[in-house]
This record gives C-alpha cells, sequence and structure tokens, in this order.
C-alpha cells in the first residue's frame, strides 16, 4: 500500500473543518491548511501548497476595493473566492478573517481521491500532473464559477483536518508583479506534488 493510499484511509476519520476554522489572518490560515484534505463532490486530495493574500496587499484582488469579480472576498470566512486567470484557467480561493477581505489560494493538492476522474477530466495521466497548480486542481476537480461564494462546510465541498502536521517551508508567490518578495507561498517540504519547487 502506498503512501497516499493510507492518506486516503486515515482521511475519512478526520475532523471536518468549518467556518470558524477560517476566523484567522491569511498569514496564518495558509500553512495550517498545508496536510488538510480538500474535496469536491468526493474529488481531490492532501492541500501541499497555498498562497496568502491580505487586504492590504498589492498582489490581492480586493487590494483596489470590491467589485463584482472579487466580491466572495469581501463576504463572511470559510467560503470559495473562485475566479478566471488570464481568460482561462479557474483558481479558487478560502476567504478568511472577518472583515479584512483577504483569502489563501489554494495552489497544488496530491491528489488521494477520484484519481480517475481526475484523469479524466485533465486528460493527463501523470499522478503528478493532475493537481499540480491552480488552474490545474481546478479542471480536476471541476471547480469553475459555480462555485464562487459557496460555503467550504456544505456540499460539494469537504474540507478535513489533517492527520499530521507536515514540515513547511515558506517563499515568494508566484506568477505575481506586485510584492513577489514576500514569503507568502507555503509548501509541504519535501512534496513531489507542487506547482513548482519550493525555494
Amino acid at each position: 500500500m502506498t503512501e497516499s493510499e493510507r492518506r486516503v484511509g486515515r482521511s475519512r476519520a478526520c475532523a471536518r473543518l468549518g467556518a470558524a476554522f477560517f476566523e484567522r489572518p491569511a498569514l496564518e490560515l495558509a500553512p495550517q491548511l498545508i496536510g488538510c484534505t480538500f474535496l469536491v463532490a468526493g474529488v481531490g486530495g492532501r492541500i501541499v501548497e497555498m498562497e496568502a493574500y491580505g487586504e492590504a496587499d498589492p498582489a490581492s484582488h480586493s487590494y483596489g476595493g470590491r467589485t463584482e469579480r472579487n466580491a466572495a472576498m469581501f463576504g463572511p470566512p470559510g467560503h470559495a473566492y473562485v475566479y478566471r486567470a488570464y481568460g482561462i484557467h479557474w483558481c479558487v480561493n478560502f476567504v478568511c478573517e472577518s472583515g479584512r477581505a483577504s483569502a489563501v489560494l489554494l495552489r497544488a493538492l496530491e491528489p488521494t481521491h477520484g484519481r480517475d476522474m481526475m484523469s479524466t477530466r485533465r486528460g493527463v495521466d501523470d499522478v503528478r500532473l493532475l493537481c499540480s497548480g491552480p488552474g490545474r486542481l481546478c479542471q480536476a476537480l471541476g471547480i469553475d464559477r459555480a462555485h464562487d461564494g459557496k460555503p467550504l462546510d456544505a456540499p460539494p465541498f469537504e474540507l478535513l483536518q489533517g492527520d499530521e502536521r507536515p514540515a513547511v517551508t515558506a517563499g515568494p508567490r508566484i506568477g505575481i508583479s506586485k510584492a513577489v518578495e514576500l514569503p507568502w507561498r507555503f509548501c509541504e517540504a519535501g512534496s513531489s506534488y507542487l506547482s513548482r519547487a519550493a525555494d
């Protein structure tokens, strides 16, 4: 039995995370989510990479104020903020900290649940390419704009507490042009499922 298969069995007994879990700053929340399991209609895996975006952060979508696109970021913690990047890929964030318009971007998962479905959606067989990047993982999990603003503690979402706390590294965020020096990207140390190797 592989380590991923052992994790599948263990995660079913883990506690579900509710809205109260997200009532904290993005910089605190992002590393705590590493090792948790995120599922959409039963498909997903262990979170191995997150990025934090705060209200006063010039790289954050909320920095310029509320718009139709980013409205979910100004809503209650524990909800999804879904947007399209570059007009091509969907990306999913978890809204956190009431009144602060901050969120954490889900960048990569270790696939553990519904791999066949992910492979069909993505059109690839290499498990390392299923969820290694925010656009890839949204395609693999079937996430799109219809999920924007939905609560993370209700179907089709399920977020489970990790059964262990992996070692976490921090480094610069990816694909942004502002505040690039901030070490607000958090990764599971040694994971082969990251969108890009940790610095």
